[in-house]
């Protein structure tokens, strides 16, 4: 009887084969064949083998051949935590970074008993992290970075032995900053980073842990003062506490970190001076105290440590900077714009030290630039924008091939440039704007291959545009108006294949334009105004398929106006002041173009008496005909109108007859008007929008209000989802979107969501019965030539109501409502541009799980604005419409599509921080915006682009969102009541934040 068992056993399981593997190495493969190894990395995995010492990942004590160390990291494996590891009794080791372990991680894990080392970062994992796991009496290092814990740290972890290493970076941990883990005396490393911690304090008992040598808290949430205590800390070599709202001075007990090498509090309220004591941290090479509220004077005894990396920018630092900066030997970064410093740099900068990133922008510095900058060669960028600097360009930077940035405009510089300073081969950004340079451009520009933006407008330069320049094939935009140049402009211009601004206005160039512009497929602005051009406006600016600003005025252009012209979508067209005549084209006849023809005495055309008033008496001849003709005609149709009406009322009345009795009809609100009134006006006159899953109308009731109505068709709709314009959301079932409508409007009140009236439901379609807003879509007006009627203060409003808005159905709502769909077309305005939140045809309730966020079957979304993960990950939740939200405020700001042909591949979002990275503010505002909101402008384009973190952990919530918005609001009201602290009375330049690559709330963001 035993042996039939045996042999089918051995039948029904083949793997049985493999009698001779040892006993840890069938548990192995038992765990191979519960894991997903799409990769076949475990393929070495034979059960065939004596031993799995030799499998791939695994490694055994040699003499006992008994397995001690599992790496399975960069694998692609997935499938739940194998807790059958827990049986390899000698494991000490345990890395599955950067796979696919999702689930939660199981209390069994405290089964481990030999474990030492356990790396489950960068995975799925999700729920709380299990108590039990600081049962493990041997663990040293616990990293959990990267995945989807939540909750509070549970109070079992002040019980770990030996722990040395605690890293829960990048999780969803919400609960308080826990003060138990002070008790953890054997840490050696504790990061809690990018973690949504409750508002918490760092707690004072962090100061216990004597053998800490790294502390990382960035972005957790913190408030209040650094606690004294953390001075105790002697071994400490790394501290990072950046990304908070800590506030008060910085303790004098931090200058007692004897071993310290970094410290990072960047981006948080500190106030206060430095204090004294720094000639202690011998040892310190990074000190970023940037973006806080630091002022008084750089100490003498921080710059004279050997210091790598200075950045205390945007802070109220005043005086001068010390000389003993400049013999830091191993300097290689130095960020101090946006502070009140005075005086001249130091001499002998750069000399000593291998300066790669030097920012010292809006500041008051003055004199001239060292000329050491670059002695060594490493220098990459060079940011001196709005300061008094004054004489000329060193010689020696035209040597400095190094550089990668060179920003100096908006100072006192003068003389000629350098003629290698054209010609720096790696540079992409080459900015003098608003200078006394002179000289002409030299033809050593030809060297400079990767130049991608040229700007040296408001100077002196004089002579001629080098034909070298043509030859620049990666140049975006070259931009060099008022200033003196002559001649012509070279026929090999044609060849800038990329340019996508040629800005030349208010020069003395001449001449006719180049041949073959029409290979700048990407220009977007042409401006030529004010110069001496002549010849004939070539033919060729009407095949520009993206030109959208164009500028000839005050030349000498002669001849007929292009008829291609009529083919261009322009918001700016001036002709005007030159000597073009004929016939003006009949699309450029509109309104429109007013303005934009003046001063050409022998143009023709609609907007203008005929040349010379010829032929008027000839025309007298056919106006009597023409008016017979035109009464005749208008009798016919007047008759034939009424007929229509006549049949047309006599058919709706049988219809309605026919459909009486079979209407449902639910409401959500105390109604005044019946369902007959909405079906009388469902006819193609009243029809104010379209989309693939049907119709809407306006109706204007008997009492003369009026309602807005979507008709949405039966059956299954292939197309996509509920609005039309850019929805993806395929193979969507319209009951669905019809449900979801109902179910959520039906039982939500908020001023900012649109307020479902009823619904009425037939055996052919549905309707919706919604409010009526006058001012229609955010999209539709935005993107249209009524955008002018938003100005910033009504932007500003309508991103602050739907926030609100957003914020009620993500923390208001009982379960939550996640839109889904969030995008300028559903954001509708009323008559005072109040805004609300429409179309929740995809809108879904989150149900708390212990899985966390459900995964959906399609994306919902429009192109543009569905967040990254979520088009992966289809997990719904909050942060997918905080992005949704972001781009909307970019959308705001700039004035633009989230998705345009002139992007590229890129999108608003990547766009708008290339813009900034690249040119600053200026280039990213609507053109329609004042420039007087520009500091209130910067500050919500930095809570746009927060809300379009790649990373979800760190947009902030909605609730957060209203909060920042209403602070900004409030600080302008301030300003506006003479409140403003700013020392001169400047609002600060928000595109120098741009130039904090590394460290800058906009570049964290984006």
């Amino acid at each position: 009887m035993l042996l039939l068992i045996f042999i089918s056993a051995f039948l029904s399981n083949p793997s049985l084969l493999s009698l001779s593997l040892s006993q840890e190495g069938l548990y192995l493969h038992t765990v191979k064949l519960s894991l997903d190894d799409p990769d076949s990395a475990l393929r070495s995995w034979n059960d065939r083998d004596d031993t799995p010492c030799s499998w791939f990942g695994v490694s055994c004590d040699p003499t006992t051949n008994s397995v001690h160390s599992l790496d399975l990291s960069n694998t692609n494996i997935a499938g739940p935590f194998p807790s059958l590891l827990c049986r390899l009794q000698n494991l000490s080791t345990i890395s599955l970074f950067n796979n696919s372990i999702n689930m939660t991680l199981p209390s069994t894990i405290s089964e481990c008993s030999s474990l030492q080392h356990l790396d489950l970062s960068q995975n799925l994992l999700t729920g709380e992290l299990p108590t039990s796991i600081s049962d493990l009496p041997n663990l040293r290092y616990l990293d959990l970075t990267g995945n989807n814990f939540s909750g509070d740290i549970p109070a079992s972890f002040a019980l770990f032995r030996k722990l040395e290493v605690l890293s829960l970076v990048y999780n969803l941990l919400d609960g308080p900053m826990p003060a138990f883990l002070g008790n953890i005396t054997t840490l050696k490393m504790l990061n809690l980073s990018y973690n949504p911690f409750a508002p918490s304090r760092i707690p004072p008992e962090f100061g216990n842990l004597t053998n800490l040598e790294v502390l990382w808290l960035t972005q957790c949430n913190l408030i209040g003062e650094i606690p004294p205590s953390l001075g105790r800390l002697k071994r400490l070599t790394d501290l990072d506490l950046a990304l908070n709202n800590l506030y008060g001075p910085i303790p004098k007990s931090l200058t007692e970190l004897s071993s310290v090498v970094q410290i990072e509090l960047y981006n948080n309220s500190l106030t206060g001076e430095l204090p004294s004591g720094f000639s202690n941290l011998t040892s310190l090479r990074l000190f970023d105290a940037s973006m806080n509220g630091l002022n008084g004077v750089i100490p003498d005894e921080l710059c004279r440590l050997p210091l790598e990396s200075l950045n205390l920018y945007e802070n109220k630092f005043e005086g001068t900077l010390p000389e003993s900066i400049a013999n830091s030997p191993g300097l290689y970064e130095l960020r101090l714009f946006s502070n009140r410093l005075t005086g001249e740099l130091p001499r002998n900068l750069g000399k000593n030290s291998p300066l790669r990133w030097i920012d010292v922008s809006d500041n008051q510095f003055s004199g001239e630039l060292p000329g050491d900058l670059c002695e060594k060669g490493e220098l990459e960028e060079l940011l001196m924008i709005n300061n008094n600097f004054s004489g000329e360009i060193p010689a020696s930077l035209g040597g400095c091939e190094s550089l990668t940035r060179v920003r100096l405009g908006y100072n006192r510089f003068s003389g000629e440039v350098p003629p290698r300073f054209w010609g720096l081969p790696h540079v992409y950004l080459f900015e003098l704007v608003s200078n006394s340079f002179s000289g002409g451009i030299s033809d050593d520009i030809a060297t400079a291959k990767n130049l991608s933006i040229f700007i040296i407008s408001k100077n002196n330069f004089s002579g001629t545009i080098p034909a070298e320049i043509g030859e620049l094939e990666n140049l975006v935009k070259l931009l060099a108006t008022d200033n003196k140049l002559n001649g012509s402009l070279p026929e090999n211009l044609a060849n800038l294949r990329k340019l996508s601004s040629l800005d030349l206005q208010n020069n003395d160039l001449s001449g006719e334009l180049p041949n073959g512009i029409k290979s700048w497929r990407n220009l977007n602005e042409l401006n030529l105004a004010n110069n001496e051009f002549s010849g004939e406006i070539p033919e060729e600016i009407g095949a520009l398929p993206v030109l959208n600003y164009l500028d000839l005025s005050g030349n000498q252009f002669s001849g007929n106006i292009p008829n291609g012209l009529q083919n261009l979508n322009l918001n700016l067209l001036n002709l005007s002041n030159n000597r073009l005549s004929g016939e003006l084209p009949p699309f450029l006849a509109k309104g429109n173009y007013g303005n934009s023809f003046l001063g050409n005495p022998d143009l023709c055309g609609h907007l203008e008496r005929l040349c010379n008033n010829k032929d008027e008496s000839k025309s007298e001849g056919y106006l009597w005909l023409l008016r017979s003709i035109f009464f005749l005609a208008s009798i016919v149709f007047v008759v034939g109108v009424v007929w229509f009406y006549l049949r047309y009322r006599k058919f709706k009345m049988a219809k309605r007859e026919m459909e009486k009795g079979k209407w449902t009809l639910m409401s959500f609100h105390k109604l005044d008007f019946s369902e007959y009134e909405i079906l009388d006006c469902l006819d193609e006159d009243n029809i104010i929008g379209s989309g693939s899953s049907g119709k809407v109308y306006k109706v204007v009731l008997n009492n003369g209000e009026a309602v807005a109505v979507k008709k949405l068709f039966g059956g299954m709709k292939k197309e996509g989802g509920g609005g039309g314009g850019g929805d993806i959301e395929k193979g969507q079932v319209q009951d669905n979107g019809f449900e979801a409508e109902i179910e959520t409007l039906g039982k939500i009140r908020h001023k900012n969501i649109v307020k479902l009236w009823c619904c009425c439901i037939t055996r052919d379609y549905k309707l919706l019965i919604y409010e009526y807003m006058v001012n229609g879509s955010l999209g539709d007006l935005l993107h249209s030539s009524k955008k002018g009627l938003l100005d910033w203060p009504t932007r500003f409003k309508i991103a602050l109501d739907a926030a609100e808005g957003l914020s009620y159905l993500h923390h208001d709502c009982v379960p939550p409502i996640v839109h889904r769909d969030i995008k300028s077309n559903n954001i509708l305005l009323d008559g005072d541009f109040g805004a609300r939140l429409a179309d929740f045809g995809v809108a879904k309730v989150i149900d708390s799980t212990p899985m966390g966020p459900k995964s959906m079957s399609v994306i919902a979304g429009s192109c543009g604005y569905i967040a990254p993960e979520y088009a992966y990950t289809l997990r719904v939740n909050e942060k997918s419409d905080i992005y949704s939200f972001g781009v909307v405020i970019l959308e705001l700001i700039t004035g633009r599509l989230p998705m345009d042909p002139e992007f590229g591949e890129k999108d608003l979002v990547k766009w708008v921080c290339f813009k900034l990275d690249q040119e600053g503010i200026e280039q990213v505002m609507d053109t329609k915006l004042e420039s007087c909101f520009k500091e209130e402008i910067c500050r919500v384009l930095n809570i746009g682009l927060l809300c379009t973190s790649p990373l979800p952990i760190n947009r902030p919530s909605m609730r957060k969102v209203v909060k920042m918005l209403q602070e900004v609001g409030a600080a302008d009201n301030q300003m506006k009541g003479g409140n403003n602290n700013n020392k001169d009375g400047k609002l600060t330049p928000y595109y120098y934040e741009e130039d904090a690559s590394d460290q800058g709330s906009v570049a964290a963001a984006s």
